[in-house]
Order: C-alpha cells, then sequence, then structure tokens
C-alpha cells in the first residue's frame, strides 16, 4: 500500500464517492485508511468524556478500506495509479501514472563504496 499519512486522496469507491481529503491515519495490517471529512459517524459520549466534558454526540470518522481511495495527480488534480521506479543508483521513486510526475522518493540512493 503506497498511502502514507498526510498523503491527498479521493474517494473512488463507497458512499462517500469523489469526496477529497487528507489521510489521517494508516492501519496497514488491515488495509484501512482514516480520511478527514470522510466516513462521518455520530458518536455518543457520556460526561466526563476528555474530548467533550459535557457529553453529548461526537462526529468522528471511521477508516475505509484502502482500495476505496485513490492518491491526487498533483498535476491533473485527478486520481492516478501509482508506479515504482528504481534509479541506477539504487534509489526508488513513487511515480504517478497519469502525469507521470514525482509523488515522492520510497528510497535514497545507495551509498557509494
Amino acid at each position: 500500500m503506497h498511502i502514507r499519512k498526510g498523503d491527498q486522496v479521493v474517494v473512488i469507491a463507497g458512499a462517500d464517492k469523489g469526496s477529497r481529503g487528507t489521510v489521517l491515519s494508516v492501519d496497514r495490517a488491515n488495509g484501512r485508511v482514516v480520511v478527514e471529512g470522510v466516513n462521518r459517524v455520530l458518536k455518543h459520549v457520556r460526561r466526563g468524556h476528555p474530548k467533550s466534558p459535557q457529553g453529548g454526540r461526537l462526529q468522528t470518522e471511521l477508516a475505509i478500506d484502502a482500495s476505496n481511495v485513490a492518491l491526487l495527480d498533483p498535476e491533473s488534480d485527478k486520481p492516478t495509479r501509482v508506479s515504482v521506479v528504481v534509479n541506477e543508483d539504487g534509489s526508488k521513486d513513487l511515480i504517478a501514472r497519469r502525469s507521470g510526475k514525482l509523488l515522492r522518493q520510497l528510497k535514497p540512493a545507495r551509498k557509494a563504496e
């Protein structure tokens, strides 16, 4: 899974299809991500809760499956697939398939010996 905390994603399937947001957390073991503003639910809390001392209903985001989100292409601002490119110096880059632009470096170059 190439989605990390802080990435800009768009939801491509489900009830919130078309929504955009920032990834708040990633659960790699279960393949799920929490996206800001997506899959919001009301959670009822008792009085004395740290986030709501007076009690009531809190709106919070639940995790969605990572296959239901796609990274945003930095150039076209549309969802894109990604590919990993291994360079001659041993570094690895994450590339947007839609535009070919670099999203991030996955692995730095090997040290010369």
